[in-house]
């Protein structure tokens, strides 16, 4: 009953899911299923997880079903298809973003989570599409699990649509994308260059599914930036407020390199790192999130049954910089930032995006890093 659409990577399937559904949904009855929620023409449901589980998924196909859904275009996650979550879908086509690791709490090796990854493009149909990022040092490990057509994408000069002439602006992104003698010039709202991977990977996601190459170029410029993915808020102040759900070391790389190429002032990043998680990660992403920023609040993030103050002290043992301060409570580690910005200063947020809950121990407590933004301002 449907054209499906999956996309999986360790970063990036939020955003480029996110862009193909806003896209299609302008010729398309198309829903997007994934990190914040379901989203069909006025309905909108929360979810617990990047990927339904598997009764939940099928609730909410029954659901779309039955509302004249076409097209889902959805995020599947390595878990979700580690635990057969999607098995019996096929998939029309399916997109890898990139593979930098993580969850390897659950999946313990490299090679067990790239295996889970390789699952959604055997599901893809014959007469579907693989759209693989060329440049991702993983990517022929990926080609040999792949059903239908193959379509790569990079700045490597062997993929069939290739990135060129990347300009990150103050306010836009502006690329081109080059293939078969043809060259489409691309500008966009979303800054940095993993946002240009992302939109490429939409572009041809789009031309397969019969878009015109203009009226995707169309849509990408007017497109809204994505909740929780490089969000810029403003309540007013003199400062940039940045809020990122980026919770791994890819991750906050790209967002803090991004946001350094035309800073004024200071970067100060607010961060922490899940408990319950791969710990190995935790030391890399504070000294990043160091050398990347002026200033460094650690604080906590979805600990479930570890003690934040254990996680906050793995994240800072490699730091040789004096930029970081310590603030176990959330909220008032966010009001810190906040408080102590400057004119031109950047606040980011980072770990979160807009999740609507914290983890502590087994609940899940109502908790949002925008509410708490707003609640400062409101004050």
């Amino acid at each position: 009953d449907f054209t499906f659409i999956g996309v999986t990577g360790t970063d990036g399937k939020t955003t480029t899911s996110s862009l193909i559904y806003q896209i299609l949904s302008k010729y398309y009855e198309c829903a997007n299923i994934g990190t914040n929620g379901i989203y069909y023409d006025d309905l909108h449901i929360t979810t617990d997880n990047t990927t339904p589980t598997i009764e939940k998924l099928y609730e909410y196909l029954f659901l779309l079903n039955r509302k004249g859904c076409k097209y889902i275009t959805m995020e599947a996650s390595s878990e979700a298809l580690l635990h057969k979550r999607l098995d019996n879908i096929k998939y029309n086509v399916g997109i890898l973003t990139n593979i930098t690791g993580d969850h390897l709490n659950i999946h313990k090796t490299m090679t067990n989570y790239i295996k889970s990854k390789s699952k959604l493009f055997k599901t893809v149909k014959n007469d579907g599409f693989c759209i693989l990022n060329y440049d991702d040092k993983y990517v022929d490990k990926i080609k040999r699990s792949c059903n239908g057509k193959i379509i790569t994408y990079g700045i490597n000069k062997n993929s069939d649509y290739i990135i060129e002439e990347v300009i990150i602006g103050i306010n836009n992104t502006k690329f081109c994308i080059k293939t078969k003698g043809k060259k489409y010039i691309i500008t966009t709202n979303l800054l940095g260059l993993y946002n240009v991977y992302n939109i490429t990977a939409a572009f041809i996601t789009c031309l397969t599914l019969n878009i015109k190459s203009k009226d995707i170029i169309k849509q990408i410029e007017s497109i809204k930036p994505i909740p929780g993915r490089g969000e810029r808020l403003y309540f007013g102040q003199s400062y940039t407020i940045v809020l990122d759900y980026a919770h791994t070391t890819n991750g906050i790389k790209n967002i803090l390199s991004t946001l350094s190429v035309n800073k004024k002032s200071r970067i100060i990043s607010v961060t922490g790192s899940a408990g319950g998680r791969e710990k190995e990660k935790r030391a890399k992403m504070g000294k990043i999130t160091s050398n990347l920023s002026d200033l460094v609040i650690f604080t906590m993030d979805d600990p479930r049954f570890e003690d934040p103050k254990d996680i906050i002290k793995e994240m800072t043992k490699d730091i040789k910089k004096n930029n970081y301060l310590k603030i176990i409570d959330r909220k008032d580690a966010i009001y810190k930032a906040l408080t102590i910005a400057k004119t031109d200063d950047i606040v980011v947020i980072l770990g979160k995006g807009r999740d609507n809950y914290m983890a502590i121990k087994d609940k899940k407590i109502e908790y949002s890093d925008y509410d708490v933004i707003k609640s400062f301002f409101d004050n």
